[in-house]
This record gives structure tokens, C-alpha cells and sequence, in this order.
């Protein structure tokens, strides 16, 4: 909780609270109502399904099967070695291939993944952040073999470096070569894939490690203003870089907090671009948002309550107004979910949509004492804590002291705390447990995945053009080591047959590696 939650709320506790400042109407300044007039009596949300394991050939029968059920958009989970830039057969990468999503090594991989499926039609989300933009490059080249021009390309790639240090720990490169990086994703997509977003900053990962409400709105913004200054620095439109932004936030348990969270963030942003960075296009003060339900929060004892915990976040975010709506599966405390639970976990989705009548009103607790006060109060905390993060020199400055990692871990601490104690009640865990062991099937990885991927790896590299994929790789460590895009030489070294492991390796070669700061 941001605090401790109020038995009655009166107008006086509304105090300097102006509704044609602070409210306004959906879709206009400061849009804590909402980004669109209508909200979803015109358009629901997106229903994607985050969905990735084994081979691509497996997770490609998986996105077929969500897209019959009535998912609007793929998202996409790869494996620990394609997100740190490792190919399969790597011995960094044995143990883990195909594990927590697909294993993709090169070009052959990712056309497989999206076989069958029109790249001009489906929109496409990709978790992925250090590799980022080597992935990337490999939805465009298939875009490109299935004759789709990058400008009919739409999806989102998460591309968010700079919460890896802080939240998660899968960045590769030390974070001034991470934002040059990010940086190059940017100019390439305004140019040359206009309806892609070029990141998706996460808070979703920082309440993952443990924050609060208030931090996660602080420092995923604390983030998306280094992204926004490194690229105004670079020589990028604020209004133009604005627009292709996307943030990814977690909807947790207490389901009032959550839906103040999403107002509160929506109306800071708004005002940060607004003040701080000049923007002028209402697009790009627009906060844009996908939600995903708390991970954290699922229990391995009796996983069935995980529908109802589920139910309860997803509800919180559509009432707060997501632009994109992932709903987690109920044996994810167990395994990855199998194809009933996570059709299930899509339902969830179409009921609220169909059922609820929560879609019929927009902001539909907007002008409630309680959520007034509460989205007042968060938005009050995250500024603080913004200030605080200026005053030691900004994002940067602040990872590097390990600052917002500490913040993160106290909170993490506290909150177990409460769990162990029984002040903090986990149904199933520390109150009404029972003794029966869960009831429920799990998914399991076909046998082989690991050596199938190595196999596939290995005989790419023997059938390639030998000459043309050296002169690829060193078009790429060129342009590390220079000024221009690097999207373009990666592109070419992909298409050259060149593995996400030896491109990943070929800017280790420039940049160097990122060593984590010691909190002791």
C-alpha cells in the first residue's frame, strides 16, 4: 500500500484538488481520465498473451492457437540466452535453451516463429531489452521475406536497458553504450518503421523486485527520462520520439492503489513532457500503457485462487484505462502454462471486456473522494522521489550508486516481512492453508529442445557464405565503433546468416561488458 488506507474520505481531503486542472475530461490534458474521448466504447483494449518456449516451431503452434482463441497481439517470450546475447550452443547457454521462452539464433529461427503468420496484420510485442535491437533486426528481415515493408511493420520492441540494472539483470553492455544503442533503435524506427514503438519502459520488472506503488511510477519514469533527454541529445524531436514511447506496468493486488496508480501516472507524464521537455504534441504527452497482472503475487499452493487474484488485477487496469492487457495463467507458480490455462487466463480477459459493463463508462470511479485523494498522493510520492533522483545528477548517476536498487530491495524486504509476520494476509500460504498438494497439471518442455536448437545452430553455420558473413560482422563493429546506425549493418549481418550470439559478441568486442555495483 501507499499508505495506510482510509476508513472515510471527505472533500476536505481533496484540498487544493481543482478538477479543470487535475481532472479534466478523457482524452484531453492531463488525460488522467484517459487518452481517448471514448476510451474502450470505441476501441477495447489489446489482448495479448505473452507466449515463447522451446523451438520456434513449437512457440509458432502456440501463437496460432491464442490467435484462433481471440488474442488481438502476439507478445513474445525468448529465452535467458537470446536475451543475453548468447546462440544455443554457447556453454553459457546449456541447461537454459527454450526454457522461460523460444530460443531464437538466428534469421532461419525467426521466420520459422512467425510462419504462417501476416507480419502486416498482427501486431507483434517482443520482451527483450539488451538484444534489442539485434531483434528487431530480425522482424524486419522476415518482414521483408514475407515481402512486408518495415512501414507496415506495428508492434513494440520493450528495448528498456536501463531497468535490466536496476530490477532484472539481463543487460550485457555497460549503460552509456546501452543508451547509444537504444538511441540508434529510435532514429531507425522514426525513419523506417513509423507505426513501431521503439520501447516499452518497465515498472512492470521494478514491482516484480519488490517496490512499491509510488516507486514503480517514479523510477520507471526516472528511466523514460533518460530515454527521452539521451535522445533529444542525439538530435531527435521531443514530439517525435514522444509518440512512439510505450510504458509496461504491473497491476497488482490492492486494487484501488492500482487504479489510482494508472491515473496518477497517466497525468505525471503528461506534465513531465509538458514541462520538462517542452513537448508540444498532445500524442507525445499521451501515456500508453500495457499491463501485465503481478507474477509475483501467484502462489504454488492452491494455484485455483491465482484466477481469482488475476480476475481482481485485470479489472484494476482496464478501470485504470491500459492501451494493452496481458492476464497471467494459474499454474505460472508451477511452470509455463499449459494451452487450457492460459486459454482461461484469456477469458478472463473477454469476460471483463463482454460481461462486466465496465467498458460502458469511462474513468468510471473518476470524481470518487478516495481515488482523488490517492492518485493526488502517488503522483505527490513519485515526484518526490523524482526530485530526489535530480539532486544526485539524474538516472544514471543514481543506478550507478545503486540508489534506486537499495529503494527497491527495502521495500522488497519490508513486504516479506509483513508476509512472514501475518500482518500481510496471502491466502493459501500464511492464512486458510491446507494440506492438499495442488491439484493441477503442468506444462513440460518436449524432450531434446536443447539439442534440436544446438543441432540447428551448428548446421547453419556450415551452410553459410563464409566471406559474406565476416564482411557483415565487421560492417557491424564499424559502426560500434563509429557514428552511424547500427541498425542498418546488423540487418545486413542477420541476412549474411550471422547468429544473434556472434552480433551480440561483435559489440562485446567494442562496448565491453557491464560489471553489476556492489550494494554492501
Amino acid at each position: 500500500m501507499t499508505s495506510p488506507a482510509r476508513p472515510f474520505v471527505h472533500p476536505d481531503d481533496l484540498s487544493g484538488f481543482e478538477p479543470d486542472r487535475d481532472l479534466g475530461y478523457p482524452g484531453t490534458f492531463p488525460y488522467t481520465r484517459g487518452i481517448q474521448p471514448t476510451m474502450y466504447r470505441g476501441r477495447l483494449w489489446t489482448m495479448r498473451q505473452y507466449a515463447g518456449f522451446g523451438t520456434a516451431a513449437e512457440s509458432n503452434q502456440r501463437y496460432r492457437y491464442l490467435l484462433s482463441q481471440g488474442v488481438s497481439g502476439l507478445s513474445v517470450a525468448f529465452d535467458l540466452p537470446t536475451q543475453i546475447g548468447y546462440d544455443s550452443d554457447h556453454t553459457l547457454a546449456a541447461g537454459e535453451v527454450g526454457r522461460v521462452g523460444v530460443a531464437i539464433d538466428s534469421l532461419d529461427d525467426m521466420a520459422a516463429l512467425f510462419d504462417g503468420i501476416p507480419l502486416d496484420k498482427v501486431s507483434t510485442s517482443m520482451t527483450i531489452n539488451a538484444t534489442a535491437i539485434i531483434l528487431l533486426g530480425l522482424y524486419v528481415a522476415v518482414g521483408r521475406q514475407q515481402g512486408v515493408p518495415s512501414t507496415k511493420l506495428s508492434g513494440t520492441v520493450q528495448n528498456d536497458i536501463l531497468k535490466e540494472y536496476v530490477a532484472r539483470g539481463t543487460y550485457i553492455y555497460p549503460p552509456a553504450a546501452s543508451l547509444r544503442i537504444v538511441t540508434d533503435i529510435f532514429a531507425f524506427c522514426e525513419r523506417d518503421v513509423p507505426q513501431w514503438n521503439t520501447i516499452s519502459i518497465s515498472g512492470y520488472h521494478i514491482r516484480e523486485a519488490g517496490s512499491t506503488a509510488i516507486q514503480e511510477v517514479a523510477f520507471t519514469f526516472a528511466n523514460a527520462i533518460a530515454y527521452v533527454q539521451a535522445a533529444v541529445e542525439a538530435g531527435l524531436d521531443v514530439n517525435g520520439v514522444g509518440q512512439r514511447l510505450s510504458f509496461f506496468f504491473n497491476a497488482h493486488n490492492d486494487f484501488l492503489e492500482e487504479v489510482a496508480k494508472f491515473r496518477a501516472a497517466r497525468r505525471l507524464w503528461a506534465r513531465l513532457m509538458r514541462e520538462r521537455f517542452g513537448a508540444t504534441s498532445p500524442r507525445a504527452q499521451q501515456l500508453r500503457f500495457h499491463t501485465q497482472t503481478a507474477g509475483s503475487t501467484l502462489t504454488a499452493q492452491q494455484p485455483d485462487n491465482n484466477i481469482v487474484r488475476v480476475a481482481v488485477q485485470a479489472l484494476s487496469a482496464v478501470i485504470g484505462g491500459t492501451q494493452s492487457l496481458h492476464t497471467n495463467s494459474r499454474d505460472e507458480a508451477l511452470a509455463l502454462p499449459t494451452e487450457e490455462s492460459a486459454r482461461l487466463a484469456l477469458r478472463t480477459q473477454q469476460v471483463i471486456a463482454h460481461e462486466s459493463g465496465v467498458t460502458n463508462t469511462v474513468d468510471p470511479f473518476g470524481g470518487s473522494y478516495y481515488i482523488e485523494s490517492l492518485t493526488d498522493r502517488i503522483e505527490a510520492g513519485a515526484r518526490e522521489l523524482l526530485d530526489r533522483i535530480d539532486s544526485m545528477g539524474g538516472t544514471l548517476k543514481a543506478i550507478e550508486a545503486g540508489y534506486i536498487q537499495r529503494q527497491i530491495q527495502d521495500s522488497a524486504y519490508k513486504a516479506q516481512q509483513a508476509i512472514d509476520a501475518g500482518t500481510e494476509v496471502v491466502v493459501g500460504v500464511n492464512k486458510y492453508v491446507t494440506d492438499e498438494a495442488p491439484g493441477v497439471d503442468v506444462f513440460a518442455l518436449t524432450a531434446g529442445v536443447e539439442a534440436s536448437q544446438v543441432a540447428r545452430v551448428q548446421a547453419l553455420r556450415a551452410s553459410r557464405d563464409t566471406a559474406a558473413w565476416r564482411a557483415a560482422l565487421a560492417a557491424v563493429e564499424t559502426a560500434a565503433r563509429g557514428t552511424d546506425n547500427l541498425v542498418p549493418p546488423i540487418i545486413a549481418a542477420l541476412e549474411a546468416r550471422a547468429t544473434v550470439g556472434e552480433i551480440a559478441d561483435t559489440m562485446r568486442g567494442v562496448f565491453g561488458e557491464y560489471t553489476e555495483v556492489s550494494l554492501d
